[in-house]
């Protein structure tokens, strides 16, 4: 198994960092920028058609009303993986790549957890 390390070019382009997920810590995934067969994900796509890094870098629409970054199979991702993908992306755009990346690595998680009610 992989150590879990500090390294921006691991973030996700919806913003959660591939250096802390359990398939990518085991060798099973390569990580969103490498991982060619994700052609399913329509934030990735988007991102590479727009040269972002990761929805971070978007100013076309408000990440809320984003219908790719807002889908029915991300919302239940992020509901079974406690995971809040759109915390991520405010925390890249206000303390930028690395901080997230810092950060991600001494909760040791793949993303900040969803708030809970």
């Amino acid at each position: 198994m992989k150590k879990m390390i500090s390294n921006p070019e691991l973030i996700a382009k919806c913003g959660l960092y591939c250096g802390g997920c359990g398939a990518y810590l085991k060798g099973r995934c390569k990580g969103c920028a490498e991982n060619v067969k994700a052609t399913w994900c329509k934030v990735r796509s988007c991102c590479i058609e727009n040269s972002y890094k990761s929805c971070a870098d978007c100013t076309k629409v408000p990440l809320e009303s984003c219908d790719k970054f807002n889908n029915r199979i991300s919302k239940i991702i992020g509901f079974l993986f406690n995971s809040n993908r759109a915390a991520c992306i405010r925390m890249i755009r206000e303390k930028g790549a690395k901080a997230f990346a810092d950060e991600m690595c001494r909760i040791g998680k793949h993303s900040l957890p969803r708030k809970s009610k």
